[in-house]
C-alpha cells in the first residue's frame, strides 16, 4: 500500500503502514533485513543511496523511527540500544551544571541513573511526590529538564502533562528559561497516550515493553517535534553509537504493527482483573488508572485514549512482603519476572526486584512497600487470568 499523505488514516492503519513502503526493486510487502554496515558510494563522500555507515543510519531502523514518529504524532523518531540508552541520551544533551527535577515514584533503572550516574556528567536531580504540586518550588536557577513518568512505575500515579508542560510555559515567560519536559510513555504506549500532544516536549519508551510486545528485543526510542532538541539527539546517537541492531528494529518493527489490538486486549482484561481486586477482602488498595476510584481518574478521561488504563495494575496485599511472595510464587499464568508490556501476563514485587536499589525510606514514601505486588496483563483470555489470580490470593492466604 502507498499511503495517500492527504489522508488521515487511523491508528491501527498508520501502524501497520508507516514506515513500510513496498520493496521497489522486489515487491516485497515485508521490509529485508539489511545487515550491511557500509553502503557504496558514487564517488567521495556521495552514496548512492540515502545510507553511508549503519551507526549513524539503517534502512531497518529509519524505517522503524517513521513508524514510531507517526503513532507519536512527532516529526522525528530516534531509536536506541535500550530504554536507559534513552534516558542517558537526553541526560547527556544537557549542559554540565545542568538540574533536573523528577517524580519520585520512577522506574527503579531511571532513578538509578538520575541518582548514580548524572553527576558524573555534571547534572543533579530532585525529586518531588507530585509533579503538578510541587513542581514550582523544586525549580532551581539550573533547572533544565523534568522527567515526567504517567502512569509511575510501580503505583500507577497519573498527571496531567498539560498542568505541568503549563508550569514550564509559564516559568519560561517570567525568567527566559526554557525547562525541557520529557515524558516517558512505556506505560500506555502510543496507542493510549501521546504526551506531545499534550505539551511534552519529548516522549521516551522502553522498545522492550508494549512496541515490541514480544519480550524478545531489548530497545529504547524517543520522538519529539523540536527542530533542535533533534539535532542535538541525532548527533548524539551517532557520536554515542548506543543503537539497536537491524534485526532487532526489524523485529520491534513487526511488534508495532499490531501495538493496538494487543494493548487494547489487555487493557480489556486489567479493567477486569483490578475490579476484582479491589473487592477481594485480601487485598487492601488496588492502584488502576481505569478505576474510577483513581484520585486522578478525571485526567485519564482527558489523557487516555477511550479512558483505557493499560495493562499495568500494581496492588497492595495483606499479609506483608510474605503474603506477596506466596502470592507471586503461586500464579500460573502470571509468570514472576521483571518487565512488562509482553504478551505474556508477568507479576513481581517492585519491592526486591525491579525498585530493589532504592533506599527503602524512600521507596516507602512513594508507595512501594514490602507488600506491594505489580501485575503486567498479557492477551490470554481474561477468564483465564481471573481465576489464576483467584487461586493465587487463595495459597497467599493460607
Amino acid at each position: 500500500m502507498t499511503q495517500d499523505s492527504n489522508v488521515q488514516y487511523s491508528f491501527g492503519t498508520q501502524a501497520i503502514h508507516a514506515g513500510a513502503p513496498i520493496d521497489p526493486h522486489t515487491g516485497a510487502v515485508i521490509e529485508p533485513i539489511s545487515l550491511s554496515t557500509t553502503f557504496a558510494q558514487s564517488q567521495p563522500s556521495v552514496p548512492i543511496g540515502a545510507f553511508e555507515y549503519s551507526r549513524s543510519s539503517n534502512p531497518n531502523r529509519d524505517n522503524f523511527e517513521t513508524a514510531v514518529a507517526a503513532l507519536e504524532k512527532a516529526k522525528y523518531g530516534l531509536a536506541l540500544a535500550s530504554g536507559s540508552a534513552v534516558t542517558s541520551l537526553i541526560i547527556q544533551s544537557l549542559p554540565i551544571g545542568s538540574h533536573i527535577v523528577s517524580g519520585g515514584d520512577v522506574y527503579g533503572g531511571t532513578h538509578r541513573y538520575f541518582t548514580q550516574v548524572a553527576h558524573t556528567h555534571g547534572v543533579t536531580a530532585s525529586f518531588v511526590g507530585n509533579l503538578a504540586n510541587d513542581l514550582k518550588a523544586a525549580i532551581k536557577e539550573n533547572t533544565k529538564l523534568v522527567w515526567l513518568e504517567t502512569p509511575s512505575n510501580p503505583t500507577l500515579t497519573v498527571t496531567d502533562i498539560s498542568k505541568v508542560s503549563q508550569i514550564l510555559k509559564d516559568h519560561e515567560a517570567s525568567t527566559g528559561n526554557k525547562i525541557i519536559l520529557v515524558v516517558d510513555n512505556t506505560f500506555l504506549s502510543p496507542y493510549i497516550s501521546n504526551p506531545l500532544s499534550h505539551g511534552a516536549d519529548v516522549v521516551a519508551h522502553s522498545v522492550t515493553k508494549y512496541i515490541n510486545g514480544h519480550s524478545d528485543v531489548v530497545m529504547g526510542v524517543l520522538a519529539t517535534n523540536d527542530d533542535k532538541l533533534h539535532e542535538k539527539f541525532r548527533f548524539l546517537q551517532n557520536a554515542i553509537g548506543s543503537i539497536p541492531s537491524p534485526f532487532d528494529s526489524w523485529l520491534a518493527h513487526r511488534g508495532l504493527k499490531t501495538l493496538h489490538l494487543r494493548v487494547r486486549q489487555a487493557a480489556t482484561s486489567a479493567q477486569k482483573i483490578a475490579e476484582y481486586l479491589s473487592q477481594h477482602h485480601s487485598v487492601s488498595r488496588v492502584n488502576y488508572p481505569g478505576l474510577k476510584t483513581h484520585a486522578n481518574h478525571d485526567v485519564v478521561v482527558k489523557q487516555h485514549r477511550d479512558s483505557l488504563g493499560g495493562g499495568m495494575i500494581s496492588f497492595r496485599i495483606n499479609g506483608g512482603a510474605e503474603a506477596a511472595a506466596a502470592f507471586t510464587s503461586s500464579t500460573k499464568l502470571f509468570t514472576l519476572a521483571e518487565s512488562l508490556g509482553g504478551i505474556e501476563s508477568l507479576v513481581e514485587v517492585p519491592a526486591v526486584m525491579t525498585h530493589g536499589g532504592i533506599p527503602k525510606a524512600e521507596r516507602e514514601s512513594n508507595g512501594v512497600f514490602d507488600d506491594l505486588v505489580r501485575i503486567s496483563v498479557g492477551i490470554e483470555e481474561t477468564d483465564d487470568l481471573l481465576r489464576d489470580i483467584e487461586q493465587a490470593l487463595e495459597k497467599s492466604a493460607k
